[in-house]
């Protein structure tokens, strides 16, 4: 009997190993196809301002990219943002960056026939629009702007281009009913504090670096844009219609929001490329974006809500060849 018993127990042995070998096996393909070299080579990756989420985004996915392609090297530069890196890519000054998708599709209809050279890799996060003011302001809505000093991000930035949009739905003109100031999030905030702009506009995952900043020293508050005026600028034109009307949770400034939600608007992020983009480096850099998500989120917040599953819906851009191989190679 006990020799019975020692075969079972040698077959069930042998069975664990070989199921132990085959998670094992899927373990090293999702963090690395088997037999297969890393990419090589050099590619540039467009972010944003220093403070704002882009910037530490792409500084977070370059340390994850070096340890799954250790030969490939990825230059970051800084930009106004997302109106400026899609303009980068398109011309070939960039070859990766992350937009807004309004502003990749403002860009489609400034430049016709753009689309036939762009592609998307992955959708990542939302960005929430913040309108800021000192906490003891009397401006309690858009409209209460007029004849303000207001910060509405630099010029061919995504911030600017929805600022605008949103004091247009509110009655405004950006270029008459307000002083502008081309102030973005490495210079807003400061200039709040120190009373120079009466309001200023951003637009970036929450919570973003450069406002947790500014909490520390400056009591500020949201003013709330509510989803009447996101449904005027649904029709304004089609690149709108990726706004959509939402609440900015809670949890993103504990201390400034003090438990409420703020009425605002979210658009939804891109991570994009160029169609001549070597799609076997492009698959690689997909599977590191979707399998750091973790990493990166427990730096960078918005990152967490990277998903698998929405990460293919790119639109206004078509999926990259590269990108649409790593999908399918992890569907269900």
């Amino acid at each position: 009997m006990s020799k019975v018993f020692s075969r079972v127990g040698k077959r069930r042995a042998l069975q664990g190993a070989a199921v132990g070998a085959v998670v094992l096996g899927l373990l090293l393909w999702w963090l690395q196809p088997l037999g297969e070299e890393p990419p090589h080579g050099s590619i540039t990756f467009s972010t944003g301002t220093t403070s704002g989420v882009y910037y530490e985004y792409g500084a977070r996915l370059r340390a994850e990219l070096a340890r799954d392609m250790p030969d490939l090297d990825v230059k970051l530069t800084t930009s106004n943002g997302s109106q400026e890196n899609v303009a980068r890519v398109a011309a070939g000054q960039a070859d990766f960056t992350i937009a807004a998708a309004d502003a990749v599709e403002t860009y489609e209809r400034q430049h016709p026939g753009s689309a036939a050279r762009l592609r998307g890799v992955a959708r990542l996060y939302d960005d929430y629009v913040q309108l800021v003011v000192p906490r003891d302001s009397a401006i309690r809505s858009v409209a209460d702007l007029r004849g303000r000093t207001v910060a509405t991000g630099l010029p061919r930035s995504g911030v600017r281009l929805i600022a605008e949009r949103v004091l247009q739905a509110a009655g405004l003109d950006p270029s008459k009913d307000i002083k502008a100031e081309s102030e973005g999030i490495d210079t807003g905030p400061e200039k709040l504090q120190q009373g120079k702009i009466d309001a200023f506009f951003w637009s970036g995952g929450v919570p973003t670096a450069g406002l947790e900043t500014l909490a520390d020293s400056f009591t500020f508050r949201f003013v709330p844009i509510g989803p009447e005026l996101v449904a005027r600028m649904h029709d304004q034109d089609d690149s709108t219609g990726y706004y959509r009307a939402t609440n900015m949770p809670e949890s993103a400034y504990p201390t400034i929001q003090n438990g409420s939600t703020v009425a605002t608007i979210a658009v939804s992020n891109l991570l994009m490329t160029r169609t001549n983009m070597a799609p076997r480096l492009t698959e690689w850099l997909t599977r590191t974006v979707i399998k750091s998500r973790d990493g990166i989120g427990a730096h960078v917040h918005s990152a967490q809500l990277v998903d698998l599953r929405t990460a293919i819906y790119t639109d206004p851009l078509k999926l990259h060849e590269g990108a649409r191989r790593y999908y399918r190679s992890v569907k269900p």
